[in-house]
C-alpha cells in the first residue's frame, strides 16, 4: 500500500498513527505529496483526489481511497475490524460521532492556519479567524466534558483529537487550551506518549 502524506498534515498524521496502532506500518510505502492553496498539483488531482487533499492510499489493489476516517475504517478491516473503530452498536456510533467533532476542529484550525499565513494581513478576516478559533475551542469544551470517555482502548476518534491538539502546539504554540481544559490536557500528555503518536508527531520538512 502506498500513503500520500505530508509531514505535518494532521490528517494524515491520523492516518499514520492508526496503521502503527493496527500493526500495519510496515505494510505502507509513504510518499510525500506536496498539496494547498496554490499548488495545483495536477497528476495527483486527475489520477488519485481530484479535491487535491491529503491524506489518500493506495491499496494493493491499486484502489486509491481518500478521506482519512475512511482510509482508518479500511485499515481497521484489513486488521480484522472492530480495532479502533467499533463494529457495531452505540459503541460505533459514539466513536464516530467523536471523531467528527475532532475532524471539524481539524479542518477549522487548518483554515485558521491558512488564513493567517497565506493571506496578506491587510486582507484576512478577523471575524472569521475568531470564528474557526471558536469551533476549535467549543469542541475542546465538549470534550472537556466528556474526558472520561476518552481513557480507555484507543480509537480513531482519540487519535484524530490527539493529531489535532498536536497541529494545534505545533502552529500555534501560544494557545492556552491546556489551562483552560485542564481535563483533556491531561488525557492528551498520556495519550502523547504512545509510540504512533510519538513517532509521527508534526515535523518540517527538510
Amino acid at each position: 500500500m502506498k500513503l500520500m502524506y505530508g509531514p505535518i498534515s494532521p490528517f494524515a498524521r491520523k492516518v499514520r498513527a492508526a496503521a502503527i496502532e493496527l500493526g500495519l506500518e510496515e505494510r505502507i510505502e509513504l510518499q510525500l505529496t506536496e498539496v494547498g492553496p496554490g499548488k495545483q498539483n495536477h497528476a495527483y488531482a486527475t489520477n488519485v483526489n481530484p479535491l487535491r487533499k491529503i491524506p489518500a492510499l493506495i491499496t494493493d489493489d491499486g484502489v486509491a481511497l481518500v478521506d482519512s476516517t475512511v482510509i482508518c475504517e479500511y485499515l481497521d478491516g484489513l486488521a480484522g475490524g472492530g480495532k479502533i473503530i467499533p463494529a457495531a452498536g452505540a459503541q460505533r456510533w459514539r466513536v464516530l460521532s467523536q471523531n467528527s467533532i475532532a475532524q471539524g476542529m481539524c479542518e477549522a484550525i487548518v483554515l485558521v492556519r491558512y488564513e493567517t499565513w497565506l493571506r496578506p494581513q491587510a486582507l484576512r478576516w478577523s471575524v472569521w479567524i475568531e470564528d474557526q478559533w471558536d469551533r476549535v475551542f467549543a469542541g475542546l469544551a465538549w470534550f472537556e466534558q466528556r474526558a472520561s470517555a476518552l481513557d480507555g482502548s484507543v480509537d480513531v476518534s482519540q487519535l484524530g483529537l490527539a493529531c489535532c491538539l498536536g497541529y494545534v502546539d505545533f502552529r500555534f504554540s501560544g494557545t492556552d487550551w491546556q489551562n483552560r481544559f485542564p481535563q483533556v490536557a491531561g488525557w492528551y500528555r498520556r495519550i502523547s506518549t504512545r509510540p504512533s503518536l510519538a513517532r509521527t508527531a508534526p515535523q518540517n520538512p527538510v
